[in-house]
């Protein structure tokens, strides 16, 4: 049993054969996953696969390389999505200085938007936090209080992973746990407490050995597992239970 808590299968790269996508990651064993959106039509895509498949639920938010799309009409829209039954968190939100910093301050001004409405709704945050690690973590301490979720794609050193941890977050670890050289990675997912850990494809994008180059896909999420378990001295299925049941937490999700 695998929890894939972040995966984009609502991007254009799968839809020509989402139907199979989905078929594989079931056999594979991978029994729940979370649809991650990134701007107004992708939210919307997400929320449809999640009433379409029983097994997927939806994140709903504003990727901070669109926060220029955000309108004043985002927000009420957000919020009415939030709403929905199948929806477990608000994101991907956060910063993002990888491509371009020339707009810096508008994704400053759409996360603190989005932790506030997070507070308000009383939803888990999933973030993003790339070449950002201290001013995500400086905004979260001045707008999040209170708000728990995951650091998705763990991308900071083992000090800060502990700073996260202590303000209630998961750790979202994905296929660069699996490169050979990724040896930062390696030291995080060694280090994290594995009752805090989170494991996501971040599909299409991201895809582990022995399938790095080609699309990322939910079933590939047990390459992560496998890599994990290895590193932490722990069987697979030890890793895959405690990790489906921390994602279950994460997005507080009752099973029936």
């Amino acid at each position: 049993m695998l929890f894939d808590t972040h995966v984009h299968l609502n991007s254009h790269m799968y839809k020509d054969d989402l139907k199979k996508v989905i078929a594989r990651a079931l056999e594979a064993g991978v029994t729940k996953m979370a649809v991650i959106g990134f701007d107004a039509a992708s939210n919307m895509r997400a929320i449809e696969l999640a009433q379409q498949y029983a097994c997927i639920y939806a994140v709903v938010g504003i990727h901070p390389s669109d926060a220029r799309s955000a309108t004043a009409a985002s927000w009420p829209l957000l919020r009415e999505q939030l709403q929905h039954p199948k929806v477990v968190a608000l994101g991907e939100c956060g910063f993002d200085y990888y491509h371009d910093t020339s707009f810096n301050d508008i994704q400053r001004a759409v996360f603190k938007q989005q932790l506030a409405i997070a507070k308000e709704l009383d939803v888990p945050i999933v973030v993003h936090m790339r070449d950002s690690v201290q001013d995500t973590y400086d905004l979260l301490c001045q707008e999040g209080k209170g708000l728990t979720g995951v650091i998705h794609c763990y991308s900071g050193d083992v000090a800060m992973m502990h700073q996260f941890l202590e303000r209630g977050f998961y750790i979202g670890l994905d296929g660069p746990v699996t490169f050979k050289n990724a040896h930062s990675v390696h030291e995080v997912a060694k280090a994290v407490p594995i009752e805090r850990l989170v494991i996501e494809t971040d599909g299409p994008y991201l895809t582990p050995s022995p399938y790095r180059g080609k699309r990322n896909e939910p079933a590939y999420v047990r390459y992560v597992a496998e890599k994990i378990a290895e590193l932490k001295g722990m069987t697979y299925k030890e890793v895959c239970d405690i990790t489906t049941q921390n994602g279950l937490n994460l997005y507080r999700i009752k099973e029936s």
